[in-house]
C-alpha cells in the first residue's frame, strides 16, 4: 500500500480533498513493524493507522495476564481519545503480523483539525461506532456458552461468506473469547462434529450458517 493510500482508505480522511490528504501524509511517520512487536503502550500519545497488516489492542490485568480488546485491519486506527488529552494508562498494540504503521503525532493532529473542521465530526460519528462495538462485545461475552460466543464470532467475521481466514493465534482468540486455548480447541471440534464447519488450520468453511446462528 502507498504512503497516499495509508490516509485514504481511513474513513477519518477519506471524505477530504486529495490536496488536504497529501497534506495530512506530509505530517505524518511511517515505519513497518515485525510480528510480535510492539507498536504503542502507555504513555504513548499518537494516532496510529495500520496502513497494511493488523494489530491487537489489549490490557494487562492485575495478574498480569493479557485482556484482549479489539483486532485493527488495514485502514483501521486507535489512539484517537489520547489526541484530546485523555491519558492512556493502559493500552498496548502488538503487531500480529508484519504490518506497516502510519502514525500522526498530537500536535500534528491538533493541526489536521484546524485547517479540516469536517474531521471533528467525522471523527465524533466514528468514535459513536466503536462505542457501539464495545457494548457488542460486552454483549458478547454475557453470553454463557463459549460456543454460542465463537459461533457469533464466525459468523460476524464471514462476511456473509461461506469461509473466513481467523486473523490471530488460538491463543489471542481465546483471549477475545473470555475462554482458554484448550476450551477453545474443543468447541471447535464440537462445531465440526455437528458438521457446523470444516477446519484447516486459520481457514474455517461454514458449512451450516444456520446451525450457527441456531446456537
Amino acid at each position: 500500500m502507498s504512503e497516499h493510500l495509508c490516509i485514504a482508505f481511513v474513513p477519518l480522511f477519506n471524505h477530504l480533498s486529495q490536496e488536504a490528504q497529501q497534506k495530512i501524509m506530509a505530517l505524518t511517520n511511517h515505519h513497518t513493524y515485525k510480528k510480535n512487536e510492539l507498536i504503542f503502550q502507555p504513555g504513548d500519545e499518537k494516532l496510529v493507522i495500520v496502513a497494511e497488516g493488523s494489530m491487537k489492542v489489549y490490557q494487562l490485568l492485575s495478574n498480569g495476564k493479557e485482556h484482549l480488546l479489539r483486532i485493527v485491519h488495514t485502514g483501521d486506527y486507535e489512539g484517537d481519545q489520547q489526541l484530546f488529552d485523555i491519558t492512556n494508562d493502559r493500552l498496548f498494540g502488538q503487531a500480529l503480523e508484519n504490518t506497516k504503521i502510519c502514525t500522526l503525532s498530537k500536535q500534528a493532529f491538533h493541526q489536521v483539525l484546524l485547517e479540516n473542521p469536517p474531521i471533528a465530526l467525522k471523527l465524533l460519528e466514528l468514535s459513536a461506532q466503536k462505542t457501539a462495538q464495545l457494548e457488542k462485545q460486552t454483549q458478547f461475552l454475557s453470553m454463557e456458552r463459549v460456543e454460542e460466543r465463537l459461533a457469533h464470532y464466525l459468523l460476524n467475521n464471514s462476511s456473509n461468506q461461506s469461509t473466513l481466514t481467523l486473523p490471530m493465534k488460538m491463543k489471542d482468540l481465546a483471549l477475545y473469547l473470555g475462554t482458554t486455548p484448550e476450551t477453545l480447541s474443543r468447541k471447535f471440534k464440537y462445531l465440526e462434529e455437528k458438521q457446523y464447519i470444516k477446519r484447516s488450520g486459520k481457514h474455517i468453511t461454514l458449512l451450516d450458517p444456520d446451525g450457527l446462528e441456531d446456537l
